[in-house]
C-alpha cells in the first residue's frame, strides 16, 4: 500500500431540532425515534466497508447534516470508535463535526474532544437576531458567542464559522456588522455563502422574485466586501466561499475540490473512489431498511471517463485559489490545453482571471462570474476534444447528418 493513498470519510446525520426556511438538504426534524435505528444502520455499513478501507490511510472524517450535534456526542463517539477499529485512521486526521449554536453543550463537546474531534463547523449564519428569526434559525448571536467559548474551553481551537449573505432585507451594513462580530471571535476559518433559494423550501415560496431580496449588484458588493476585509484580516481565500488562516484550510473539503477519494455513509451520502461515483438514497427510512435487509440503497452511480474527470478538474479547480495548470490537466486528460489557455487569456484581458507561474485562477471578480465562466471553459474543452479527434468528424459525415456539439451545463455553485 502506498502511504500517499488517502481517504476521507463523510457521515451524514439527517436529524435536526427544526428545519431552516432555506434548507434543501436531507434533514428530518421531529424524527428522533429513528435515531437508534439509523445509528445501527451506520454501524453496519461502516463494518461492511472496513475491507475497502484497508487500501487507504484515513486523514479526514466529517460529520455533516442535518445537525450532528443534535444527534448526540455518544452516537458520534461510537461511530468514531468504529472507524478507529479499521486501524487506518491517522493520528493527525482532521475530524470535523457540524454544530448549531443552540446544541453546543459543555459535556458533549468535551466528549467529542476526548474521542479525537479537533474541528468544529459552527452554523452561525448571521449576527443579526432579526434575520436569524426570519430564516428559521433557533439561536441568537449570544448563543454563537457562548458556543465558541465552550468549544475552546473543551480544547478545540480549529473553529469554522458559516455565514450567509444575500438574505431577505439584509443590507451591506448588516453584512459588515456580521463580519465584524465574527472576526471578534477569532475563528480559524470562515465560510461565506450566498443565499440560494431552492424550490420546495418555505423561503423559496415566500421570497422568490421578492423585492426584499438584495439585488445581484448588492449581493456582489457584499461578496467583494467580504473578500477584501477577510484577506486584510489574515484570512486567505482558498475557495470561492472559504477563507482560512494559514494551515487551517478544510482538509476534508479540499478532497472534493482536488478530486480526492472519499467514502460516504448515511442517507444521501456521496462517495468518490477512483473513477466511480455513487450516492445513497435520500429517503432515511429506505436507507435504514435497505441496510438491514441487504437491498440496494444506491440511488445514483456513475463510472467516470477521463474526459469526465478532466471536466471536473476544470470545474472544481477553478473554484479554488490554486486554480489549474497545463501539466495537471494533461495528466488527468491527455489532450491539448491550448484552447483552454486561449479562453483563459481572454478572461485575463477582462480582469476575470490571472496567471502566475503557469497556474490560472479567477480573480475575486471572476469568482463572482464563475458559473458562466466555467461553462465557457467546459465548452472550450468540448470543442478541443472534437477538433483533436478526426474520427469523430468522419463518423458524423458518414451518418450524413449534422450533429451539434453538446452545450456545457452551468455547474453547481453554492
Amino acid at each position: 500500500m502506498s502511504e500517499d493513498k488517502r481517504l476521507g470519510i463523510y457521515i451524514h446525520i439527517p436529524f435536526c431540532a427544526s428545519k431552516c426556511g432555506y434548507c434543501d438538504f436531507c434533514s428530518l426534524p421531529g424524527k428522533d425515534k429513528l435515531m437508534p435505528h439509523y445509528q445501527d444502520a451506520l454501524l453496519i455499513q461502516l463494518q461492511e466497508a472496513l475491507p475497502d478501507m484497508k487500501e487507504y490511510l484515513i486523514d479526514s472524517v466529517y460529520f455533516g447534516g442535518g445537525t450532528p450535534s443534535y444527534y448526540g456526542s455518544a452516537r458520534i463517539a461510537e461511530l468514531l470508535r468504529e472507524i478507529k477499529f479499521s486501524n487506518r485512521l491517522m493520528k493527525d486526521s482532521e475530524i470535523t463535526v457540524e454544530c448549531n449554536p443552540d446544541s453546543v453543550k459543555r459535556s458533549e463537546i468535551a466528549q467529542l474532544r476526548k474521542e479525537g474531534v479537533n474541528r468544529i463547523s459552527l452554523g452561525a449564519q448571521s449576527a443579526n437576531d432579526a434575520l436569524l428569526r426570519l430564516i428559521g434559525r433557533r439561536h441568537d448571536w449570544h448563543q454563537v458567542e457562548l458556543a465558541v467559548k465552550r468549544i475552546r474551553a473543551a480544547g478545540i481551537r480549529n473553529i469554522s464559522i458559516d455565514l450567509i449573505y444575500g438574505l431577505p432585507t439584509q443590507t451591506r451594513e448588516m453584512w459588515a456588522e456580521t463580519l465584524a462580530r465574527t472576526l471578534e471571535l477569532k475563528p480559524a476559518h470562515i465560510s461565506c455563502y450566498g443565499l440560494r433559494l431552492e424550490e420546495g423550501t418555505p423561503m423559496y415560496d415566500e421570497y422568490a422574485d421578492s423585492p426584499d431580496l438584495p439585488s445581484d449588484d448588492e449581493q456582489a458588493d457584499m461578496y467583494l466586501y467580504a473578500v477584501d476585509l477577510l484577506q486584510r484580516q489574515g484570512y486567505r481565500q482558498y475557495e470561492i466561499s472559504n477563507f482560512a488562516r494559514t494551515g487551517y484550510e478544510s482538509r476534508h473539503n479540499l478532497k472534493y475540490w482536488r478530486l480526492g477519494d472519499y467514502m460516504g455513509f448515511g442517507a444521501s451520502a456521496h462517495s468518490n473512489i477512483d473513477m466511480v461515483r455513487y450516492a445513497y438514497t435520500r429517503n432515511v427510512r429506505e436507507y435504514i431498511s435497505g441496510v438491514f435487509d441487504g437491498t440496494d440503497i444506491i440511488e445514483e452511480k456513475e463510472e467516470l471517463t477521463p474526459f469526465d474527470r478532466a471536466s471536473e478538474y476544470l470545474m472544481l479547480g477553478m473554484r479554488t485559489s490554486g486554480g489549474i495548470c497545463r501539466e495537471e490537466y494533461m495528466e488527468v486528460y491527455r489532450s491539448s490545453f491550448d484552447r483552454l489557455e486561449e479562453t483563459l487569456e481572454i478572461f485575463r484581458d477582462n480582469g476575470w482571471a490571472e496567471e502566475n507561474e503557469g497556474r490560472w485562477r479567477f480573480t475575486p471578480g471572476g469568482f463572482l462570474l464563475s458559473n458562466p465562466l466555467i461553462g465557457i471553459l467546459l465548452e472550450s474543452q468540448t470543442r478541443e476534444r472534437f477538433n483533436a479527434n478526426p474520427w469523430i468528424k468522419e463518423a458524423f459525415e458518414a451518418l450524413g447528418k449534422k450533429v451539434p456539439l453538446p452545450v456545457a451545463q452551468e455547474p453547481y455553485l453554492n
